[in-house]
């Protein structure tokens, strides 16, 4: 089935198999390979992306259900050649370890951000509670994120999230 989408501002018209997810059909047809799989059954958060303004879990979206769809991946975070401020916060914060649930993440927060700009800690942590790491323990991401919103006093305050 031919499916016509748009993924980070640019359309797309490509074939599509009736069973190829999302995930795969944007990583092997389109070449955007900064979405991940982790689990491969929605539990991890490592493939999520934006579709239609919702977060969705990649693996579990049929390429077939993106016909007309707005998608975004983290390559479309990078403006040119530079990070984001959200990725940058990830940086400066060492919010990145392995790297593998940081696609994820970032589009986890950054639709957060758009719903809410300066959210609480709470409020972080409910909008990555579908984002697994096992590296970083997530205070470096809350950090980035109250950094990046300018909420955050201190590096380091948030020892006993």
């Amino acid at each position: 089935m031919k499916i016509r989408f748009t993924v980070n501002g640019q359309q797309y018209e490509r074939d599509a198999s009736e069973h190829k997810t999302l995930l795969h059909f944007l990583r092997e047809d389109v070449g955007l390979t900064g979405t991940k799989e982790g689990c491969g059954a929605g539990e991890c958060g490592a493939c999520t992306v934006v579709m239609n303004g919702e977060t969705v879990n990649s693996c579990l979206v049929l390429a077939v259900e993106a016909q007309g769809a707005v998608i975004e991946t983290v390559e479309g975070e990078v403006r040119g050649n530079e990070l984001s401020d959200l990725q940058a916060a990830f940086e400066r914060h060492h919010a990145v370890q392995c790297g593998f649930c940081t696609p994820g993440l970032l589009m986890s927060i950054g639709d957060l951000l758009r719903r809410n700009p300066k959210p609480s800690v709470e409020d972080i942590k409910a909008g990555i509670e579908g984002n697994f790491c096992r590296c970083t323990g997530y205070v470096q991401v809350i950090e980035a994120v109250l950094d990046v919103t300018g909420q955050l006093e201190k590096k380091g305050e948030l020892k006993h999230v």
